[in-house]
């Protein structure tokens, strides 16, 4: 197997488990607009779509230059990168576990919400768009590509986006408490830590 394959298998794991898993989710009391959903999903879904077609996946062969090759990988170089992503993806579902039945794909107050502290959320506020933006710099890596280091920087721009809109409706309803929390826990790197 190449590293390329072991990559589009992990993300096709990925995705599949994380649909399925969708099911194990309280009642929504409140979910933020269509409109105010917009922005962060353009952004996140053109970034998926930059990386997917730097990395290759799906797509027909295309001429390297279009996507403006930076470097190729020797070959254990490569398969550093797809341990990256495993290890980003397994920083997701060790969110998701921790989350429990408070996870939502899209920005919502679930019933009786309340702060998770324990796990990855005790590292950052949003762990599971920090494993994604890892797994998906390792892919972009991985390609060697210009588009997939765009596509990286349009994800993290349009996953900070939706973090901003989940801690507006968190902060209403959670109230001084939260406040605590973005004080203390920084929002998507473990390495910046807030201002106080």
């Amino acid at each position: 197997m190449s590293p390329r394959v072991a990559s589009f298998a992990l993300w096709a794991l990925w995705v599949l488990s994380w649909v399925a898993a969708a099911v194990w989710s309280r009642r929504t009391q409140a979910r933020a607009s269509f409109a105010d959903e917009l922005g962060y999903r353009v952004f996140t879904a053109l970034g998926g779509l930059l990386l997917a077609m730097s990395a290759g996946a799906g797509w027909p062969r295309v001429d390297p230059d279009r996507f403006l090759m930076l470097w190729r990988l020797p070959r254990w170089a490569a398969w550093l990168c797809v341990g990256i992503e495993a290890a980003g993806f397994a920083f997701t579902w060790w969110a998701r576990l921790a989350l429990g039945e408070l996870w939502s794909s899209s920005v919502t107050r679930k019933e009786r919400h309340e702060i998770v502290r324990t796990g990855p959320y005790g590292l950052v506020r949003h762990p599971i768009y920090t494993g994604l933006l890892a797994a998906a710099l390792g892919l972009a890596v991985q390609a060697g590509a210009l588009a997939g280091f765009l596509g990286v920087a349009s994800m993290t721009f349009g996953f900070w986006l939706k973090a901003r809109l989940e801690e507006r409706l968190l902060s209403e309803t959670l109230g001084p408490a939260y406040a605590d929390y973005r004080r203390t826990t920084p929002m998507l790197a473990p390495f910046l830590r807030p201002k106080r």
